[in-house]
């Protein structure tokens, strides 16, 4: 090498760090990909993405050749550098030539391509696969003794590397990954998608219609009034039961009389003989799980019970499927909404609303494990009936009870959130 010319040398260490730069700024992109990305372009056919998809199926052979490559230019350099050093300055040249040399590569075969790795990540990486495709197949049984080696250290220390798990992304995880995808997904379809992985958090207690709020038709009621309670109802379907409702006899479709209406067979027998069986459903089943039953059972409603078999709520597909594409009016006696904002920046909420409205209105985060509604929350607070105009502060709101009926707060005011010392201190 002592005779080759110093120009020669310097215009292959120049071209030593550019392959060095190389090895390192792929590295980086063929690493830092996108793998569901790379999958949905090379299902495609992404010509590049096949190819570096391929390469991607075994990392460790292709970590094992980008730094074969790599160390193999890096060596080379350090020695040519040397070279160049001892002819022009003699001993003293090859700290110099170590300092410069460490310092170039830093900044030209590491920290610049890596960083531009990270930028153009796929371009750099599909670019590099169609170097990387031949030159594994060229030195592939160096690559195999390589990682063959670098398996047996590794048994020392008790690590197979065989046994990685497929990579694999759990629920909350793809929540995060949806709501950072501003701008590629509509809003509207992105809430819609993290409802859904919402649906297996949520029980149907959390949005059943409680109890005492259930209406139904007592068939022990005189035949007029059972018509007009049919006539006058505003669901399609009704609970039917004998004198309460712990006797429930099962759920009647109201389009089946109003066609017996029109074909003049509009009975008490009719209606007894169109009774369907009640479906009933354990509670704390989550939202999942209970839409995936009522496709199986073919049913629309059922009732909740507690583990004594007593009812303890109503439950419908629709009021599933609001939870996933958000509430709906289609029906023109449908009351008003359980929180409603004021002008003035307060809420007036029923006591049935249910902790899941109050977090999407109010923008809370309260936790299902408690109280189900905000009758539970005021009573839990006063650990007895409240009188009209009790005023509390809950989660940092003022709260005025404004209506107490019986036993069941009927109406609460939320006035906006005051700011503690505490949390004015944080906003300084």
């Amino acid at each position: 090498m002592n005779t080759v010319p110093i120009g020669v040398l310097v215009i292959l260490l120049v071209g030593l760090i550019l392959l060095s730069g190389f090895f390192s700024g792929s590295e980086t992109a063929l690493m830092s990909l996108n793998r569901y990305r790379l999958r949905h372009q090379a299902k495609q056919g992404h010509r590049g993405a096949i190819r570096t998809a391929k390469l991607l199926e075994r990392p460790d052979r292709l970590i094992s050749l980008i730094l074969l490559g790599n160390n193999f230019v890096n060596i080379l350099a350090s020695a040519i550098a040397t070279v160049i050093a001892l002819r022009l300055m003699g001993e003293a040249g090859i700290a110099v030539a170590t300092g410069l040399l460490t310092l170039v590569i830093l900044v030209f075969a590491e920290v610049t391509p890596k960083t531009l790795a990270t930028l153009r990540t796929e371009q750099i990486a599909y670019l590099a696969s169609a170097v990387y495709q031949p030159l594994m197949k060229a030195v592939y049984p160096l690559v195999l003794a390589t990682n063959w080696m670098s398996g047996q250290i590794l048994k020392l220390f008790k690590v197979d590397k065989e046994s990685t798990e497929v990579e694999a992304l759990s629920s909350d995880e793809l929540r995060t990954v949806l709501n950072e995808t501003t701008g590629m997904i509509p809003p509207r379809n992105r809430d819609m998608l993290v409802n859904i992985l919402d649906l297996s958090t949520v029980s149907v207690n959390d949005i059943m219609v409680p109890r005492n709020e259930i209406t139904g038709l007592d068939i022990e009621d005189s035949w007029d009034e059972v018509k007009q309670q049919i006539s006058e109802s505003r669901h399609s379907r009704m609970l039917v039961f004998k004198e309460n409702i712990d006797e429930v006899q099962g759920f009647i479709y109201l389009r089946k009389m109003f066609d017996s209406l029109h074909t003049g067979d509009y009975t008490r027998e009719t209606l007894e003989k169109n009774i369907r069986e009640p479906y009933f459903i354990p509670e704390g089943t989550t939202l999942t799980v209970q839409l995936l039953n009522f496709q199986r059972e073919k049913r629309r409603i059922g009732l909740v019970v507690d583990e004594y078999g007593d009812i303890q709520g109503l439950i419908t597909i629709e009021d599933i499927v609001e939870e996933i594409v958000g509430e709906f009016d289609t029906d023109p006696y449908h009351g008003p909404e359980e929180v409603q904002a004021q002008g003035d920046g307060s809420f007036i909420a029923e006591g049935s609303a249910q902790i899941r409205a109050l977090n999407k209105a109010l923008e809370w985060d309260l936790s299902a494990d408690g109280p189900k509604t905000l009758n539970g929350i005021v009573l839990e607070h006063f650990e007895n009936f409240p009188p009209q105009g009790a005023v509390f502060t809950f989660n940092g709101h003022p709260m005025t009870v404004l209506e107490v009926e019986e036993n069941f707060v009927r109406r609460v005011r939320i006035d906006p959130k005051v700011e503690t010392i505490d949390d004015e201190a944080e906003s300084s």
